[in-house]
This record gives C-alpha cells, structure tokens and sequence, in this order.
C-alpha cells in the first residue's frame, strides 16, 4: 500500500514555540516491511532508500490540551521535497498543547489520512543538551571503498563495532539529565536503522537529524549542493543551529565528534557565537569562504539571517560549552596541536577535550 508517512519527525517544545521539523514521503519503507520480517532483526539502511523520492504535500496540525480538547488547527504546505519547518504556539489562551494529531490532506482529494499523534518532546528549564555526531564518534563506520559503502547499505549499523569511550562521554551525561540530540551526515532514509542501534545501545534520543540527499537532485530547490556531498562543514553547521534555534539555547552544551572531518572547526565557529567572542557577521566575514564551508550564494543568504537570530538568542546569556573530540592513538598528538588560520579559533582550543576511541 502507497499512502504518505513522516520521516524524521521532531516536535520541540522550548518557552512559548513548538518547532516541528519533517519530511513526508509515500515510499514503501520499513513500518510496512516489518510485518514480514523475523522480529528483532534490525533495519538495514537499504530497506528505507525509497524515501529518496520526493513530491509536495499539506499537512493539518491539530493541537490538544490537558483535557484532549482541541485547541489549535491550521494547514501547511511543504517545499518541494516534502519538508517542513513550523513553528506553532505552545500555548493558546493559557492553554498549553499536549498533544498533536497531524493529517495529510492533499494525496487523496477529500481525505484526511492521519500520519500520527505524537508528544512533543519538552525542552527543561535547565536546558541541558547533549548534541553527538554518530559516523566514527559514536560507531566506527566506514564508506571509503564501494564494498564498505555496498555493506553500509546492506548491513544493520551493528556490523560495525562501537566506540566505546564515546558511549561512556555521553552516558555519563544523559544520566545528569543532559537532552540528547544526535546529529549525522549520513542520508536521511538511514533514520530507522540508526534508532535501531541507538535503542540497542540504550540511548533514547527521539531527536535525529540526517542529511537530506533529495537536495541534491534539483538545481533550483534545496540549500544544499553538490559539494556538501563531500564536505560536511555547511550541513553541520546549519543543522547545530537549526537545533539551538529549536531549543532556545540551552544554558549547558556539550557537542560531540571526531578528528577525520571538520567536527572540531565546526565546533569552534559555534564556539565564537555561543560565548559571545565575536559577532555573527564578523565570524561569518571571516569563514564563509573557508575549503570546509565554501558557501554558495544561497547558503550564504539563507545562513546569515539564521546566524544573526543565533546572535540575538545568545546576548546576555552566559554558556557553559564543553567539545569533545574523538581521536585514533596516531593522531591526538596532531589533533592537540593543529592549529587553524583564525587566532579567535585557536584561543577556543581550550574548551576542547580529545580523548582516544
């Protein structure tokens, strides 16, 4: 049966917004699949490629209160890829939503189909947030050959072996009650078989956010391009903000990743912003044009306006942030000791910690 589904769902609920994050297609994907496969098996990420169709979409969101009363109701309309990024009230007349039911009402004419009913996910007044990468900070995966790639897409994400000081890091602070985001540049049809292996490992973070790689396949729709298919400095970025925008910005931050990509200057950019060391078009002056960025005309438009409202959330604010950064046992020496072309950067070093997988 072909009918529409959401994928990579998140519902924040942060001081006065619920931010809601999605895409919807109407590929088979594994919630049929499983009726037919042996229980327990995990999901391969092969078995969700078919969410790399895409098509547009209206969504109705119908908001409850305590008391399952209805007290919010209003449609959307997607991009052309069947994403979403809303922001609706968290109360209504001193009414706060509970609960959302949301509806597809364009696929079939005069039908309302229901995708779910969900709980959004409650930012505490403490803001405590833990965002991790996944590739090689928390599971050592591999896709530099066609045959790791082949076994990648094949394999459920329990193939490749865990990293077990990762792990540690970040249970040591979702047990003080750090939120748990997990951030990945891997394709967005992986979703489901990443929650298997973060279940599998005891991690609940409902929270996931993925590349979505049906932008690359439209030369006029979508913020990402052809070369952020190589470099991850723009998608990371973009989506750490996108998360710290959702969340309203926390008053603890721990990020999370490796020493093979841009982790750690992604993470000092961040840095400058968070700590108030420098404003977002100075730090934006001096980066954009950076091999990890390299921002195209429209990131450039698109990303600065987010920059700023990063800016605005942030003044006045003070932000305990610690980095942690993974390394293998031949290059922490080298990963302690780099050194980058922008001095503010260097200075930022010291709320990093590198530590061996």
């Amino acid at each position: 049966m072909k009918r529409p589904y959401l994928v990579n769902f998140s519902a924040i609920s942060s001081e006065s917004t619920i931010s809601i994050r999605s895409s919807v297609t109407d590929s088979y994907t594994p919630i049929i699949e499983k009726r037919f496969r042996k229980k327990n098996n995990a999901t391969t990420p092969m078995q969700s490629i078919g969410l790399i169709s895409a098509d547009d979409y209206r969504l109705r969101i119908i908001g409850y209160n305590q008391d399952q009363e209805q007290i919010y109701n209003k449609e959307f309309d997607s991009d052309s890829f069947g994403t979403f990024d809303i922001k609706i009230p968290r109360y209504i007349i001193e009414h706060e939503i509970k609960k959302i039911q949301i509806f597809e009402t364009s696929y079939h004419y005069g039908l309302e189909l229901l995708l779910g009913s969900f709980i959004p996910y409650i930012i505490h007044d403490d803001k405590k947030i833990i965002i991790s990468d996944f590739d090689k900070t928390l599971v050592d995966t591999k896709y530099s050959s066609p045959r790791e790639l082949y076994y990648s897409l094949n394999r459920p994400l329990s193939y490749f072996p865990s990293i077990q000081n990762s792990l540690n890091i970040f249970y040591k602070y979702t047990k003080t009650n750090f939120q748990p985001f997990i951030l990945s540049a891997s394709p967005h049809f992986y979703e489901n078989a990443i929650r298997d292996w973060l279940y599998q490992n005891k991690i609940y973070a409902g929270n996931i956010f993925l590349k979505d790689y049906r932008n690359f396949f439209s030369l006029t729709q979508g913020i990402l391009s052809p070369k952020d298919l190589k470099e991850q400095g723009f998608y990371k970025l973009n989506q750490l903000v996108n998360i710290l925008l959702m969340t309203k910005m926390p008053k603890e931050l721990v990020l999370m990743g490796d020493s093979f990509e841009s982790d750690e200057f992604v993470y000092l950019v961040l840095a400058a912003i968070l700590l108030n060391k420098v404003g977002p078009w100075q730090i934006w002056k001096d980066i954009k044009s950076d091999h990890r960025f390299n921002f195209t005309t429209k990131q450039d438009f698109q990303f600065l306006t987010k920059f700023y409202q990063l800016g605005e959330l942030v003044k006045g604010k003070e932000i305990d942030l610690k980095i942690y950064i993974r390394c293998r046992e031949n290059n922490i020496e080298e990963a302690k000791q780099k050194s980058y072309e922008y001095p503010l950067l260097n200075e930022l070093k010291k709320h990093v910690e590198f530590y061996l997988a």
